[in-house]
């Protein structure tokens, strides 16, 4: 042995394992009956064999001495001292945002998280262009609210925020969304003084801080790409496949940890879902509003496109007038497929649909 750094030093372990050995310059590694007391590198040669190895991570280094997997290494404990910029630059990844394990929350609205996004460079029937989504902390319940332009979103907030307490008793506590202008802007940020509603932001360029609302866009579009599909309606039906799939996933996700649907959490009643049917079904549709003569057909042909919230009624594709319409006197066609270039020319010639539209 020579030098006071660096020792190094053999014990037989007659029962076939390491050998403990305590001190303040190293310890007992070894492999089968052999151990070895590795003492400590300083920081200049641990961080000098970290670079002459790629910047191999320390723990990766320390395995090498440990199992003795290579030779010329030292056999020492290289130490990190996390003062190698050169791997900050090459290796630095986002800081986690973990979401917390017991929730603050106890009641519906006390947190709402919201988000704007747009979907598609088509329009929708409507001429909207952009979606937003509103989602309940407590319950996960989500709201959709389709837009022309995002100067919009104020309003539109504004109305839903008295709309809601209203209906729920409950009173808006706190708001989480990005730092979009739709949110913060004068006109709301007023509003939400007056009412004493705080204000959250997530930070500029870090969705992830607002996982809630993003993770909600993305399950709602893809079961909207999912429904579309599978109906083989062109994509400017978009807004009313998130709408559709925003209403079901209401009433058939269980949340975390109450174990109910999002709907039962926010009205407190059992869902009913054995009305709902396919989006895109085919449907025949009774026709109420012309005066038919008496040999003329009685329905029209159509397509279930959703559910409406202000009335009991079905939300259909007329196929003769061309327009969706609100009707509780519909026949469903689940039998009949849905096949890809078949049926009218509407269907799959958008010129042809958006003329008919005046869009």
């Amino acid at each position: 042995m020579t030098g006071n750094k660096a020792y190094l030093a053999e014990y037989q372990d007659f029962n076939g394992g390491p050998v403990a050995f305590g001190g303040s310059k190293g310890y007992i590694t070894g492999k089968g009956g052999l151990a070895c007391l590795t003492a400590k590198a300083t920081i200049d040669e641990s961080n000098k064999w970290h670079k002459r190895l790629g910047h191999v991570n320390f723990k990766n280094l320390n395995k090498l001495v440990k199992g003795n997997l290579v030779r010329g290494l030292p056999s020492k404990i290289f130490q990190n001292d996390h003062t190698c910029v050169a791997c900050q630059k090459g290796k630095q990844h986002k800081a986690s945002c973990k979401a917390k394990s017991v929730s603050s929350i106890s009641h519906s609205l006390q947190l709402l998280h919201m988000d704007l996004f747009r979907p598609t460079s088509i329009r929708s029937l409507n001429h909207k262009t952009y979606c937003l989504v509103i989602t309940d902390d407590f319950s996960r319940f989500s709201w959709v609210f389709f837009l022309r332009t995002k100067d919009e979103t104020s309003g539109i907030l504004k109305d839903f925020i008295r709309q809601i307490e209203n209906q729920l008793n409950q009173k808006v506590k706190t708001i989480r969304c990005d730092n979009g202008t739709e949110f913060k802007n004068r006109d709301f940020i007023e509003f939400c003084g007056s009412k004493g509603i705080k204000r959250e932001y997530s930070n500029a360029r870090t969705p992830q801080q607002n996982g809630v609302a993003e993770r909600k866009n993305m399950t709602l579009i893809e079961a909207a790409r999912t429904m579309l599909a599978d109906s083989f309606l062109p994509n400017t039906f978009w807004a009313k496949a998130v709408s559709t799939a925003c209403y079901v996933l209401n009433r058939v996700l269980v949340t975390k940890p109450h174990n109910k649907t999002p709907y039962e959490l926010v009205t407190g009643k059992i869902p009913i879902i054995s009305y709902i049917r396919p989006f895109g079904c085919h449907v025949t549709i009774l026709n109420t509003i012309d005066h038919l003569g008496k040999f003329d057909g009685k329905s029209d042909e159509g397509f279930l496109v959703g559910y409406s919230l202000q009335s009991k009624a079905f939300r259909v594709y007329n196929l003769e007038t061309k327009r969706v319409e609100k009707n509780l006197h519909i026949t469903f066609l689940e039998n009949k497929p849905n096949v890809a270039g078949k049926g009218p020319t509407w269907l799959f010639d958008l010129d042809y649909l958006t003329d008919s539209m005046n869009y």
